[in-house]
């Protein structure tokens, strides 16, 4: 039993917290505290996969204009139950609900928050048992409590957030969340059932070795590739080359620079997985981007529940994150599904690909 006694439980690390505000409710603890429920049962889902029949598309198309998985309909249904069950959040938006999802009873009209989520992040990924997330954000209303949420506790710049902060599920889940205080990684002990403090005050590292871009939708490495008749596998997806600014086919030539790049050349690791590639370059340094594409102008990544919560977590940890124009968490949104492109991560990185961008 040894190795547990300086073990500190999400639960316990947020009442830690309460400590230090004593005019604090607790309500924010809560509602972590629920999170890390949710994403308990959806963990139990993903590791069953094929034997909980969770596999596969479902047979819809959500809002987004996305076939619709299977994991995804339960990764956000399980994230609403246990949120509508307590009493710590006044409402929803996800990524896979075409309008925001308000509990209009007594104890959550009182409550401060509201959440915003992509239930699962890579959920084309569970087929091949490769990473997968979600990602959550928080808010504090501006509307009047003891009444229903409004839509514009929602559309709220990302700079208000109060916390924000993902989960990457697997054989070691881990749930990081970032306040204004820090950003704090607790990895699933499977033996007592509960997230665990893994990864303290993290912080990202000012320069990387590592980019993550999909060069399918984004760069031609090898002009000219004929198919052989026989051999290995070759994955390509060239549909979207000339579709990107050359100011950014530049930059990712600097990446892979011996010459110009007198920290290069990097290498790229791409997961199809934003939390996953976030995640490790947050760690380890590195950027990420999804730019503009032809047909796509404003990017593919959502602004709300997807740029910004993860804007938030790198910004708190010391890197940077745009939208190639101005600071990803000064935008003000429009509307709850609006789109963005995204350029995050190490800050010398970042501002590197701003002159490009110049």
């Amino acid at each position: 039993m040894g190795r547990y006694n300086n073990l500190i439980t999400l639960d316990e690390f947020t009442i830690q917290q309460l400590r230090l505000f004593p005019h604090a409710t607790g309500e924010l603890s809560g509602l972590l505290r629920g999170i890390g429920l949710a994403a308990k049962q959806v963990n139990l889902e993903v590791n069953k996969a094929a034997l909980a029949d969770i596999l596969g598309a479902e047979g819809s198309i959500n809002v987004q204009g996305e076939v619709v998985q299977k994991l995804d309909v339960y990764a956000n249904n399980a994230f609403i139950d246990v949120l509508r069950s307590g009493i710590n959040c006044a409402g929803i938006v996800s990524e896979e609900n075409e309008k925001m999802v308000v509990f209009d009873d007594a104890k959550s009209n009182q409550s401060k928050y509201v959440l915003l989520m992509d239930p699962v992040d890579g959920s084309g990924n569970i087929d091949i048992n490769i990473s997968i997330g979600s990602i959550f954000s928080v808010y504090r209303r501006v509307s009047e409590l003891d009444k229903p949420a409004i839509l514009e506790d929602f559309l709220q710049p990302g700079i208000k957030q109060v916390a924000a902060g993902y989960v990457i599920y697997g054989s070691s889940p881990i749930l990081v969340y970032a306040t204004r205080r820090g950003v704090n990684g607790f990895t699933l002990d499977p033996s007592i059932g509960e997230f665990c403090l893994s990864h303290p005050d993290i912080k990202c590292p000012a320069q990387g070795k590592i980019y993550s871009v999909n060069h399918g939708n984004f760069y031609l490495s090898h002009p000219n590739l004929k198919m052989p008749e026989h051999g290995p596998f070759y994955s390509f997806d060239n549909r979207y080359y000339n579709q990107v600014d050359k100011k950014l086919k530049d930059y990712v030539d600097f990446c892979i620079s011996t010459t110009e790049n007198k920290n290069g050349p990097y290498s790229n690791r791409y997961y199809g997985c934003m939390v996953a590639d976030i995640h490790r370059n947050l760690l380890k340094g590195g950027i990420f981007f999804y730019p503009q594409v032809t047909g796509k102008p404003n990017g593919k990544l959502r602004l709300c529940y997807e740029c910004n919560p993860m804007a938030f977590i790198t910004e708190v940890a010391g890197g940077n994150a745009t939208d190639g124009k101005q600071r990803i968490l000064d935008i003000q949104p429009e509307h709850i599904h609006q789109r963005s492109p995204l350029f995050i991560g190490s800050k010398e990185m970042v501002e590197d690909l701003e002159k490009f961008l110049k």
